[in-house]
């Protein structure tokens, strides 16, 4: 946890807290995105972007989000140990996997989401306090289609000039999520009076309540579903 309690107290001493991306107006729905299915189901999202206590938090109040994880992608399954990945050159960034009913909320609206409220886009490799390709910005879509919306929907974003920097998520393939030490999972909600999640975590969270009122839940519904 010392990495963590270092980029707290760097928070305390004045860095700027990422509680949203900078933006010049307001995020426009995806301008492709997959056709609402007419009956309930699951699909997977797996996105990073900064500490993944965070990302979690803010996703479990989705509505149609019916389970996160707080994991590690993007490196193989011997280093994907927090430690090991606090030292940065493992490959691996902190994300969340993310089962959701497209019935209830696309792809495409969890994108929008993620660029929205849950981290900034535009910083490489660092989300407020947290620096570190660990904290980078990265969407590990599942199919082609994932990787068709996310990569339509970064150029509509970049062409609309919505954000004052160009995006830096980058795009790969999932080709692997590991599930984060038991200790992660559901961080915020655990520890809300941690000073972390006060000052980086829980500002994403309101943000979310007050620019997405109808697809915002107060509690994550409880479903028996499997990483």
């Amino acid at each position: 946890m010392q990495t963590r309690h270092l980029a707290m107290l760097s928070a305390l001493i004045g860095l700027t807290a990422c509680t949203a991306a900078a933006s010049n107006a307001p995020l426009p729905d995806p301008a492709y995105d997959e056709a609402k299915p007419t009956t309930h189901s699951t699909e997977t999202a797996v996105l990073a972007g900064g500490c993944f206590w965070g990302m979690q938090s803010v996703f479990e109040h989705v509505r149609g989000v019916r389970k996160v994880w707080a994991g590690y992608s993007g490196g193989d399954a011997s280093t994907a140990q927090y430690q090991v990945v606090s030292e940065g050159n493992t490959g691996h960034a902190e994300s969340v996997k993310i089962a959701f009913d497209p019935a209830v909320v696309s792809y495409g609206q969890l994108l929008k989401i993620y660029f929205a409220v849950a981290h900034d886009p535009t910083t490489l490799n660092r989300q407020g306090p947290d620096a570190g390709t660990q904290y980078r910005s990265e969407i590990f879509f599942a199919s082609p289609d994932q990787k068709k919306i996310a990569e339509s929907y970064i150029a509509q974003l970049n062409a609309a000039k919505v954000f004052d920097s160009t995006i830096v998520t980058q795009l790969a393939p999932m080709r692997g999520f590991y599930a984060a030490e038991d200790y992660h999972q559901d961080y915020a909600r655990k520890h809300p009076n941690d000073m972390y999640i006060v000052i980086n975590d829980a500002p994403k969270v309101a943000q979310l309540k007050q620019v997405f009122p109808a697809m915002y839940q107060d509690e994550q519904m409880v479903v028996d579903v499997k990483l």
